[in-house]
């Protein structure tokens, strides 16, 4: 297991960006797949929704998270108080937005009609950043505290393998096929 951290590490320091990119889009995917087989428990995995999951985190989450705890390292990294107004900043200014977006990217991937787009966000918007700010304000006071700026996206991303299941369930809650006698929220 060192020895496996010990690589990572070294291509992180090679490579920052293929990295942490990598790394989102490897534990986005993952955390769908648990989503599918033990929450929802489907009886055949989807293996293209599986990948949106991976492309997202490869292409979009892990240069926006990266290039976010950079902007927000180089803002109040060496102020009083810097955890803190960093969390402020991550739950306050990015959650706000970057949930809808998600949404709004995962149903453009699905080919989505724009409407029901619009109306999932509407309607599953409130749940999403209520139990976001449920979670996300500990961690990332813990991050910005004890975690150096290179392994910031890789603490969230294990924080965050929990929340992609929760995220993918509730993204891809208009789409599972379900039997009529099991309820659905």
């Amino acid at each position: 297991m060192a020895r496996l951290l010990q690589s990572y590490l070294r291509i992180l320091e090679k490579h920052p960006l293929v990295t942490m990119s990598c790394t989102t889009g490897t534990l986005m995917a993952t955390g769908d797949a648990i989503s599918q087989l033990v929450v929802e428990r489907t009886k055949k995995f989807d293996f293209v929704r599986n990948g949106r999951f991976l492309v997202f985190g490869v292409f979009i989450g892990g240069p926006m998270f990266r290039g976010w705890y950079f902007s927000i390292d180089k803002v109040f990294g060496k102020t009083k108080y810097a955890p803190m107004k960093m969390m402020i900043a991550d739950q306050g200014v990015f959650a706000p937005v970057f949930l809808p977006f998600f949404l709004f990217t995962m149903g453009i991937m699905r080919q989505d009609p724009v409407h029901e787009i619009k109306n999932k966000i509407k309607k599953d918007y409130y749940d999403v950043i209520t139990t976001n700010w449920k979670i996300w304000p500990a961690a990332q006071i813990i991050n910005f505290t004890f975690v150096p700026l290179q392994h910031r996206v890789l603490f969230v991303n294990f924080v965050a393998l929990f929340w992609n299941v929760y995220l993918a369930w509730k993204s891809e809650a208009s789409h599972r096929k379900y039997p009529q006698n099991v309820q659905t929220n």
